[in-house]
């Protein structure tokens, strides 16, 4: 998981990607890695995809949303929302999911032909996720 958060990283640096999305953009690929093991094992072949969409606007400070995919080959392990309170001192899982809801509002998993992968947008600052 550290490599992935580092190439992340690396990649959207690269790209001109602000330091807080670039943040939020390696959590959720973190969160997603960490969910996939858990749900499929340790050796689970996973496929990781960072995009950065094209500007929306003119000029530097146009907003640009990055994309983070995760594809994984078990269909049928879906990630579920647990009822924990992300301000639950007592809970020790289970805040990940509500997380990437904050951070990748309208996350969704899609199925392919060999597994299944799920599909997060960070949206640039200001931008409303459109």
């Amino acid at each position: 998981m550290r490599t992935s958060e580092s190439s992340t990283g690396k990649t959207l640096a690269d790209a001109g990607v602000g330091e807080g999305q670039s943040h939020a953009a390696q959590l959720v690929m973190s969160e997603l890695f960490g969910n996939a093991v858990r749900a499929c094992g340790n050796f689970v072949p996973l496929v990781a995809e960072v995009a950065v969409e094209p500007s929306r606007g003119y000029g530097d400070g146009a907003e640009r949303g990055v994309r983070v995919r995760l594809h994984d080959p078990y269909r049928l392990a879906l990630p579920v929302v647990g009822g924990v309170r992300m301000d639950d001192p007592e809970a020790e899982s289970g805040r990940g999911l509500p997380m990437i809801d904050l951070l990748a509002p309208g996350w969704r998993v899609a199925g392919t032909p060999v597994g299944k992968q799920v599909r997060c947008r960070i949206p640039g600052e200001g931008d409303a996720g459109a």
